[in-house]
C-alpha cells in the first residue's frame, strides 16, 4: 500500500476518516477530487494494469487489490473490503459499473460497518431487478410499457411474445449496460434471438432471466436525477436526454432535453421524486423513461448509482452531485429544496471512448502519445489520460468526457465543435471523429433524436456497421 502526505487545508466538515475508492478511471478520479475538496482523504483500490494511473497517482493512498481482469479486482469483494479494513477506511464509493449495484456488497459493507455510499442493499435488490423495479414504480404511479415476468424458459418466452405482439424487446432483468437487450421485429426471428440474449447475460451477471417489453418506434430515452436524504427529503435536478445510443449504448447526452414541454418536464420530475421517496430510496439515483411521438412516458429502469452523464446535470443546476452523495452517506441532511432548484442554460456530454467507428466502433488499445485537452469558458473534460498512459485490453473504452455548457443549446453545440476541435488524443484511435460529424448532423441540430437515430444516421456519420 501507497500513502501520499496530505498538507491541504480543510475546507468542509471531513463526515468520514477516509474514503476508499473501489473503482477506475475518470469516475475514481472525479470522487479523489470531490474528497480532496471536503478534506477527505481518499484511498484508490486498483488492479495491478492500473498501478500507474492517474487516480493511482493523485489519490491519498492506494492499495492493489489483484490482477488486471475485474474478476479478480473490480469486481473481487473480499480483496476489495479487506483494502477498506486495512487502510481504516470508513466509506467506500463505488462509482458507477462494477459493484456500484451489487446488493450483496452492500450488505457486506454493512455488516463490517463501512459505510456504502450508495442507497440500502434492500432498496437497491428491489431497484436492480427491473421486472420488480417495473412493478413497484407501476404501484407508485409512473405509467410502463406492457411487458412480462422473468422469463427464464423458451416455451414460456414464445407463448409470452405471441400475447404482447411483434415488434418487441428482449431485456435482461438483472444488470445493465446493454447486455441482453435486443429488438425482436418478426416471430421468425424470435428464437435465435432469445438464445442468444439469454447466453449473453447468463454470462455476464450469473443470471439468465429476460423479460419482453413491448417496443416504441422513434422513442426518446429521457432520464430524471434525483437525491433523496436519510430522512426522507428528495429532490430532482431535472431531466437528461440519452437519445443518442449505438447498441443501447449511450453515446452524446443533454440537459434539457430539447424535445420536453415544460409542463410534461415538470410532470415527470415529481412523480418520479414522490415514487422513489415513497419506496424508501436514499442517495442518488435516475430514474429511465421512454417517451414516444405524442409526450406519452412510461418508466424503463432505475440506476441506482451515479450515472457516467451526471456531468451535465451538475453544469446545470449548479450541484456537485459526487459531494451530495458523501453527505448524504454521512447521515447530514440534504440542505437542497425543490422550490431553490433552478436550471440554466445547456449542457452537452460527448464520450470519447477508444473505439474506431470507421470499423464499427472495434475497441482499441495502446499508449497515448501526445494528449491535449480542450478549454475555455464553458468546457469541463473529465479523464484519467496523460501522455505515456497505456490504455490497458481490461476495461471500458471510455478514455474521457467532454461536456460543454452555454446559455442555450444553439451556442452550446457550437461549443461543443470548437471543443471537439481541439482535443488531441494521438496514439490511439477514439470517437473524436464521430462526434464531430454527430455535432453538425442536422438531425442533431433540429433536436430530433430518438433511440435509433444513430443506426438510421449510420451511414452519414460514417459508421461502417459491416467489415
Amino acid at each position: 500500500m501507497g500513502t501520499r502526505h496530505n498538507t491541504r487545508t480543510r475546507t468542509d466538515v471531513t463526515m468520514f476518516r477516509k474514503i476508499l475508492i473501489a473503482n477506475r478511471g475518470e469516475i475514481a478520479l472525479r470522487v479523489i477530487r470531490a474528497c480532496r475538496e471536503m478534506g477527505i482523504p481518499s484511498i484508490i483500490a486498483h488492479s495491478e494494469a492500473d498501478r500507474d494511473s492517474l487516480p493511482v497517482q493523485l489519490a491519498d493512498e492506494h492499495i492493489c487489490i489483484g490482477p488486471g481482469p475485474s474478476g479478480k479486482s473490480y469486481l473481487n469483494i473480499p480483496n476489495i473490503i479487506s483494502a477498506a479494513l486495512i487502510s481504516g477506511a470508513d466509506a467506500i464509493h463505488p462509482g458507477y459499473g462494477f459493484l456500484s449495484e451489487n446488493t450483496s456488497f452492500a450488505e457486506i459493507c454493512s455488516d463490517v460497518q463501512i459505510t456504502f455510499i450508495g442507497p440500502p442493499a434492500s432498496v437497491m435488490s428491489i431497484m436492480g431487478d427491473k421486472v420488480d423495479a417495473r412493478m413497484t414504480m407501476a404501484e407508485m404511479g409512473l405509467p410502463t410499457l406492457p411487458g412480462t415476468p422473468v422469463l427464464r424458459t423458451l416455451s414460456e418466452a414464445i407463448e409470452a411474445a405471441q400475447e404482447i405482439g411483434f415488434p418487441l424487446m428482449l431485456k435482461a432483468a438483472a444488470g445493465g449496460g446493454g447486455r441482453g437487450i435486443r429488438l425482436v421485429k418478426r416471430p421468425d426471428d424470435f428464437e435465435r434471438v432469445f438464445t442468444v440474449a439469454q447466453n449473453e447475460v447468463r454470462e455476464a451477471f450469473h443470471d439468465d432471466g429476460l423479460y419482453l417489453e413491448c417496443y416504441l418506434e422513434r422513442a426518446r430515452h429521457i432520464e430524471i436525477q434525483v437525491l433523496v436524504d436519510n430522512f426522507g427529503h428528495g429532490v430532482h435536478l431535472g431531466e437528461r436526454n440519452c437519445s443518442c445510443q449505438r447498441r443501447n449504448q449511450k453515446l452524446l447526452e443533454e440537459s434539457p432535453s430539447p424535445a420536453l414541454p415544460p409542463e410534461l418536464r415538470y410532470e415527470m420530475g415529481m412523480k418520479a421524486i414522490r415514487a422513489v421517496q415513497a419506496i424508501g430510496y436514499r442517495n442518488a439515483g435516475t430514474l429511465e423513461f421512454l417517451v414516444d411521438e405524442d409526450n406519452h412516458y412510461y418508466f424503463m429502469e432505475m440506476n441506482t448509482r451515479l450515472q457516467v452523464e451526471h456531468p451535465v446535470t451538475e453544469l446545470v443546476t449548479s450541484t456537485d452531485l459526487v459531494k451530495e452523495q458523501i453527505r448524504i452517506a454521512a447521515g447530514l441532511p440534504l440542505h437542497l429544496q425543490q422550490k431553490h432548484i433552478h436550471f440554466h442554460g445547456h449542457a452537452i456530454e460527448c464520450r470519447i471512448t477508444a473505439e474506431d467507428a470507421e470499423l464499427d466502433f472495434r475497441p482499441q488499445t495502446g499508449t497515448i502519445e501526445r494528449y491535449l485537452p480542450p478549454g475555455g469558458p464553458g468546457v469541463r473534460v473529465d479523464s484519467h489520460l496523460y501522455a505515456g498512459y497505456h490504455v490497458p485490453p481490461h476495461y471500458d473504452s471510455l478514455l474521457a468526457k467532454l461536456i460543454v455548457w452555454s446559455e442555450t443549446r444553439e451556442a452550446a453545440i457550437a461549443r461543443m465543435q470548437r471543443a471537439l476541435d481541439e482535443f488531441i488524443i494521438e496514439g490511439i484511435v477514439t470517437t473524436i471523429p464521430f462526434h464531430q460529424k454527430l455535432l453538425k448532423n442536422e438531425g442533431f441540430i433540429r433536436g430530433e433524436t430518438y433511440t435509433s437515430f444513430i443506426e438510421e444516421e449510420a451511414d452519414t456519420l460514417g459508421i461502417k456497421t459491416h467489415v
